[in-house]
Parts: structure tokens; C-alpha cells; sequence
């Protein structure tokens, strides 16, 4: 039988928490009085990077850089710090060690309650790119609004597809959006008339930040892509479905997809997930050279969507599905976004495109699951939607299951306003 390891953190060893010894994720809080730091989640609580910086607790190679209001300057370190730092963490919570558990007044300062905390976007993004990479998304998209039989489109099974987004309009989970306006375009109207949508939607996502720059002119392989990615979130891509209709030809999504997008505040690294990568969904036609890939880089990550009207006692989950199945993978992604020469810088962020799966209670979005409104969902307490409505609060969370433990996102949430 395999031993779990725990922590003295009693909160970290329950088996459900997202946040045990084997995740430490890091992001970025704030507490009354006390303005944006880092800090890593473990349990129920926040271990404060900063304060432990302060008393001399972290490797020589990361000090001074937790005292910010973001992880860029550590993530610029590269990987042996991410690597060093995040030993270093387990051995100082791990349980049997009392370098800080042992320091009473220390460990107090350190450890913050997560209730007391306001959680931030955690890295400076400059910025975003969205893919489409998930094959029964993309399916079940062109089964709708093009030719049945012929679902994708010819370049689809070959290129990682994949658009420039607005990095301005990233957030952290919590924050709530107004319902966009836009030109939209009535079928029996002669010209498009200006309005608030009408057909607002969620994208269930997952997305990693870019840990090491490239140069101009530079391709990063398949092979070196790791070394460049610091670590995942979750990612919810709004989308308003009718704005993008009138206006995605000839040049895709621009207004539909601006307004906002929402991410989990906790970056789990790749590190933590390592157990959890499994091989690759098989790819036929076989890729071009430079899309193959040495090892397999998908990865096992349960997610849910849940859904809440506005007054409504709770939640009602409408999407089970699983992030492994993705045709495209996150090191195939990064190989394609560099291979013309296109620098990546620290900080980016590139969303994995909609995560479906095969049956309808898995589909990453209402324009699936409800196809494109024909067929409304039944929530909980008979409320029934087509598209998002003014109120409605939509929570996506994720996790990757150990043996008696999981490694967790925490989750993303968003309320929709009326227009503004």
C-alpha cells in the first residue's frame, strides 16, 4: 500500500481538498491592511511567500521576488527555481518537519486563513491567444452551422487553430461582466442592428502561462515546450454568440469574445500535474514533423460547469467532461504559435479552445448542449436556459485524481450583469 504523504497542515489531508502537500499552487492575495503579495494555497489556508522571504525560509535563488503584486518575477527565473522552490515548500510543510511549524509566532504570520484573503489575477499577461483544439467541439460546432457530413474544416486535423484574443480583459475568477453589445445580425433583417446579445455563453477551457521567453525568429520545439510552460489554470472563454456570428467572416472572433475572460486564481504547475500526463489521443493524419511529439502530453483533468440563476437556493452542474481528450495538445500548441518566428514572452496566456466531450452532458457550452438555443437545459428548481440570462452565475472547477488525494484549480466563477 502506498503511503500518502501529508502535511502538519491537518486542513491539506482530507483527500478532497484541491490544495494538499502534492498541488502547492501559487498565487497572488491580499489581506486587510496589507496590500497584493504571493502566496501558495495549501489546505485552508495561504502560506505567505512574502513573509517567509522575509525571515530567511526560501531558497537564495527566489529572494525578493514574492513581495509583488505578481509571479512574473519568479516564473522569469525558469525552471530549476520553479523546480527548487517547490521542494523546498513540501519539505517546510511536510509533516515531521518544524522549521516553521515550530516557530509559533512565524507560523501565525505565514499562514493566512483563505477566508480572510481577496485573491488577484495572478501574472501580468501581455498577451492572449485562444486555440480550438478539441475535436467533438469543433464537430459538433460544424455539424450546426455547416455541412453535417463534413464537420471540419480541411486545415483542422493539420494545424492547432488558433486566434490573438484581448489580454486587457482577463480577470480572476469573481469578477462579474456585463453583457456585451454589438452589431447582430437578424436572419429576415435586411442590415445588422445594434444591441446587447442575445445569445451569451460560457466556454469551458483549460490554459497555460508561458514560463520562459522565445526570441524573434525562434521556434520552440515539441520537445522543449515543457521547459517553457510554468503551469495551467481554468479558463472560462464568454462568448456572445451572436455578435460572432455577423462578424467572425473573414477574420474570426473580435467584439464576441473582448468583453472578457474569466480565470481560476490558483497556478497549478506542471510539476504537480507531471503524475497526471498521460499519451496523446491518436492524430490521423499523422502531424508534420515539427507538430510530433516525443512523449505523451495530455492530460488527466476532471472538470465540471455548474450553473446558478440569479435567487436560486443552488447550483446545478450541466457539464462533466475531461481535459485528456483534447486532439491538440498544449506542447503542440506552443510548437505552432513559435514555429513562424513569433516571440512568447513571460506571462502569456493561451487557452486550450472549448473542452467537449462525446455525449451531451458533456459538451463545453450551451451552443452545444442546448444547439444554439433550440433545445433549452432544465436546472435545478425548473428554470431552464438557452443562453446565459442577466444574474446567472456560471462556476467551472477541475481536478486530477490521485490515490487519495487530488490535485485542484479551485474553480472560476463569473456573474453576468445587464448591459451597461
Amino acid at each position: 500500500m502506498t503511503t500518502i504523504p501529508h502535511s502538519w497542515i491537518e486542513s491539506a489531508n482530507d483527500g478532497v481538498t484541491h490544495f494538499p502537500l502534492q498541488n502547492l499552487p501559487y498565487g497572488v492575495f491580499s489581506t486587510t491592511g496589507q496590500g497584493p503579495r504571493a502566496g501558495v494555497a495549501i489546505g485552508d489556508f495561504i502560506l505567505d511567500l512574502a513573509v517567509l522571504d522575509g525571515a530567511g525560509l526560501l531558497p537564495p535563488a527566489v529572494r525578493g521576488v514574492f513581495g509583488g503584486a505578481t509571479l512574473n518575477a519568479f516564473i522569469a527565473l525558469g525552471k530549476p527555481a520553479w523546480t527548487e522552490t517547490r521542494q523546498h515548500l513540501t519539505r517546510l510543510l511536510s509533516a515531521g518537519d518544524d522549521t516553521l511549524r515550530g516557530k509559533s509566532a512565524l507560523h501565525e504570520q505565514a499562514l493566512v486563513p483563505m477566508a480572510w484573503a481577496t485573491l488577484h489575477l495572478p501574472v501580468d499577461i501581455p498577451g492572449y491567444t485562444d486555440f480550438y483544439s478539441s475535436r467533438e467541439h469543433a464537430t459538433n460546432v460544424g455539424r450546426m452551422f455547416r455541412d453535417p457530413d463534413n464537420a471540419l474544416l480541411p486545415n483542422w486535423l493539420e494545424i492547432p487553430i488558433g486566434y490573438n484574443g484581448r489580454a486587457s480583459s482577463v480577470v480572476v475568477s469573481g469578477t462579474a461582466l456585463h453583457r456585451p453589445k454589438g452589431q447582430i445580425k437578424p436572419p429576415d433583417a435586411p442590415r445588422p442592428v445594434f444591441a446587447a446579445c442575445r445569445k451569451l455563453d460560457y466556454e469551458l477551457e483549460m490554459a497555460f502561462i508561458v514560463g520562459k521567453p522565445s526570441a524573434l525568429g525562434e521556434a520552440i520545439s515539441t520537445a522543449d515546450a515543457p521547459a517553457h510552460i510554468f503551469g495551467m489554470v481554468i479558463l472560462n472563454d464568454w462568448s456572445a454568440r451572436d455578435i460572432q456570428q455577423w462578424e467572425y467572416v473573414p477574420l474570426g472572433p473580435f467584439n464576441s469574445k473582448g468583453f472578457g475572460t474569466s480565470i481560476s486564481p490558483w497556478v497549478v504547475t506542471m510539476d504537480a500535474l507531471e503524475p497526471f500526463r498521460r499519451d496523446n489521443p491518436v492524430q490521423s493524419p499523422e502531424p508534420l514533423p515539427y507538430l510530433r511529439q516525443p512523449h505523451g502530453n495530455a492530460y488527466d483533468i476532471a472538470l465540471e460547469v455548474a450553473l446558478r440563476p440569479e435567487g436560486a437556493e443552488h447550483a446545478t452542474t450541466v457539464c462533466r467532461t475531461n481535459f485528456k481528450a483534447m486532439y491538440w495538445t498544449v506542447a503542440q500548441q506552443l510548437a505552432h504559435h513559435t514555429v513562424s518566428g513569433c516571440n512568447v514572452r513571460v506571462g502569456d496566456l493561451m487557452g486550450s479552445g472549448t473542452i467537449s466531450g462525446t455525449a451531451p452532458d458533456a459538451f463545453g457550452s450551451l451552443l452545444e448542449s442546448t444547439r444554439n438555443g433550440a433545445e433549452p437545459l432544465a436546472l435545478d428548481g425548473g428554470a431552464r436556459r438557452g443562453f446565459l440570462e442577466d444574474g446567472d452565475e456560471v462556476v467551472m472547477t477541475g481536478w486530477c485524481q490521485g490515490d487519495g488525494y487530488r490535485v485542484g484549480f479551485g474553480e472560476v466563477s463569473g456573474k453576468i450583469l445587464p448591459a451597461n
